[in-house]
């Protein structure tokens, strides 16, 4: 096992040398296809904006690099060979950029985001891009009209990007919606939701960024690929970004997540650590808001729900009727191909039913429309048939959330005290007893779905 170090270079003649230490293993990311096209996605995504009149920062260029770095470094180094715990890694980046000296003011932040992030010890450090790529950015023809757009939102194919995206097109908005798209199943449920999208607002100019970005396996040297992508927003955040670059000062990136999954408190002491992700956590978002004052990029990431539960965004949804017809076609599961690879006769690409994010979704549907209007296919369609395995992935999570319902239920106020327990909240001072409710009422929303439910080793 070795601390492993990923230097990106922008062509074969880009040979800066990268000093390694005696215990590092050194990859080479190369950064271009051919002749001078960016690879990775990057050069796709500067192409894809240019279709759409959107002429993104240098800054921004530089984010979505750096964001390729982080990517290829969660995706390609296992964590089970590279690590003493089987979790936590020890990764060093050198990243070329536009402008080295102030990306290296902003590292302390930037570290201390993925580091919370990823539960990763990461060291970065940064160089001038070589002469024949000191400019890639572009600037828009001064014939060209201003981009229609006035607002930007994630868009995951997930339900609570889905409610982000109506609400701010039924208010008349022109947003840019921005998607990742990785494994198929995601990619077609953002296709879906998309079409659906853009038949009920036909009016609209709203469009979508689109960006793939994958490494090939054995992109390091004897070294498995990880599967646990818990740096994914890292990339997902820098695209969202890098497309606001071009959209004026003050823009701020939509980031829709109910406030219970953004708070993400464990739900029971196995699923401290590592097994609880921090995507959306409040301290995360606020480092990213940080390190775009430190970069001095114009723009802010905001989460417009983290005081809402995943039912009552539903509930309040603009456009309830298109959110009830659309909603089976988002994915919210965190292993979709589960009833595939379990052989079931006919089963395909379909939410388990059973995951963490499947029981608030479950949950948080019943609440906002009533039990039995979900039209959404679950492999478990019905909890309550059978026993449930807590030695099994069909029933351990369930049992989770019957503890955290439990001893809640037992000393509310202890929600006060929990809502600390993934990270601090230190930024959040003025609004602690709001996200403590949130907690509650996301739980509560849980508690309805599960009640009498039978879990138990079997």
């Amino acid at each position: 096992m070795k601390r492993q170090l990923l230097a990106g270079h922008f062509g074969p003649d880009d040979r800066t040398p990268i000093p390694t230490a005696a215990d590092e293993q050194l990859t080479r990311l190369e950064l271009v296809a051919g002749e001078k096209m960016l690879d990775h996605g990057i050069g796709g995504a500067l192409t894809s904006l240019k279709a759409l009149g959107v002429f993104p920062s240098e800054i921004g260029i530089d984010l979505l690099v750096v964001a390729a770095h982080v990517h290829a470094a969660d995706t390609r180094i296992s964590r089970e060979e590279q690590s003493q715990d089987s979790w936590t890694r020890e990764i060093r980046l050198v990243v070329p950029v536009s402008d080295p000296a102030r990306w290296g003011a902003a590292t302390p932040t930037l570290t201390k985001a993925l580091n919370f992030l990823t539960g990763d010890r990461w060291t970065i450090g940064f160089r001038a891009r070589p002469d024949r790529f000191a400019t890639i950015a572009k600037q828009a023809p001064p014939s060209l009209l201003t981009p229609p757009f006035d607002s930007l939102s994630l868009f995951s194919g997930g339900l609570d990007s889905l409610i982000g995206a109506i609400d701010l097109l039924h208010a008349g908005s022109t947003p840019l919606l921005v998607s990742h798209f990785g494994e198929s199943a995601t990619s077609d449920a953002q296709g879906k939701l998309f079409a659906g999208l853009k038949k009920q607002y036909a009016n609209s100019a709203f469009d979508r960024l689109r960006v793939g970005m994958t490494f090939n396996k054995g992109l390091v040297k004897d070294v498995g690929s990880e599967n646990s992508t818990r740096g994914r927003s890292f990339l997902f955040f820098a695209l969202g970004v890098f497309a606001g670059t071009a959209l004026g000062n003050g823009f701020v990136l939509r980031v829709p997540e109910n406030g219970l999954i953004a708070l993400n408190v464990p739900l029971d002491p196995l699923r401290l650590g590592s097994n609880s992700t921090r995507t959306t956590h409040p301290y995360y978002m606020a480092r990213w808001n940080e390190l775009l004052t430190e970069l001095g990029i114009d723009g802010r990431v905001e989460n417009p729900y983290w005081d809402k539960t995943k039912g009552e965004m539903a509930s309040a949804c603009a456009n309830k009727v298109l959110l009830l017809k659309l909603a089976p076609h988002s994915l919210s599961c965190a292993h979709p191909a589960n009833a595939r690879w379990q052989g079931q006769q006919g089963r395909g690409i379909e939410h388990c039913g059973y995951c963490l994010p499947c029981l608030i979704r479950r949950a948080a549907l019943d609440s906002a429309w009533g039990a039995g209007q979900d039209e959404t296919t679950y492999t478990v369609s019905d909890l309550r048939a059978q026993t449930l395995d807590t030695r099994e992935s069909t029933g351990n999570q369930v049992r989770s959330f019957q503890y955290a319902i439990a001893r809640l239920r037992g000393h509310p106020n202890l929600a006060n005290l929990l809502i600390h327990k993934p990270g601090s909240l230190a930024d959040e001072v003025a609004r602690l007893d709001q996200l403590a409710d949130v907690y509650r009422r996301g739980l509560d929303e849980v508690a309805r779905l599960i009640d009498g439910v039978d879990t138990r080793p079997i």
